[in-house]
């Protein structure tokens, strides 16, 4: 469906960015920004998870090492 455009060190850094806001967002849940930490901390470890980017792909960025 999407084209593999997410690799190296890019995966790895969004990946650890994802997991360091959901945490952020665990520890922060009493306050208002927590559901938004949260939520923003979903994408990073998805893309980097799934290794493609929408955006990448309108941009035409592709960090994989083909």
């Amino acid at each position: 469906m999407f084209k593999t455009n997410v690799g190296g060190m890019d995966k790895k850094l969004r990946i650890a960015a994802g997991v360091l806001l959901l945490v952020a967002g665990i520890l922060t849940r009493g306050e208002a920004s927590y559901n938004w930490i949260f939520l923003i901390g979903i994408v990073p470890l998805a893309t980097g998870l799934l290794n493609t980017c929408p955006l990448y792909n309108l941009l035409g960025i592709n960090t994989c090492k083909s």
